[in-house]
């Protein structure tokens, strides 16, 4: 199954304890802001600016993420 993902952008995304993402810096952070996700059967997908590579999780790292609300759209 090759579905492509559904890419949030501008999301914050909060990591439980013992888990990070690298900033653009290379720092490691537990909470990272500005950054687009996607889920893919469990694990979350995250495109941090200023950084090459996609960082991947699995779902359970994962405290929390929010991101605007969507526009509705007249489909």
């Amino acid at each position: 199954m090759n579905a492509r993902p559904n890419w949030r952008e501008n999301a914050a995304v909060e990591l439980v304890p013992g888990y990070t993402l690298a900033d653009a810096d290379g720092t490691p952070r537990a909470e990272l802001a500005g950054v687009r996700f996607a889920v893919e059967g469990g694990f979350v997908h995250i495109a941090v600016p200023g950084v090459a590579d996609i960082q991947v999780v699995s779902a359970p790292a994962v405290r929390r993420i929010h991101y605007p609300r969507p526009e509705p759209t007249d489909d």
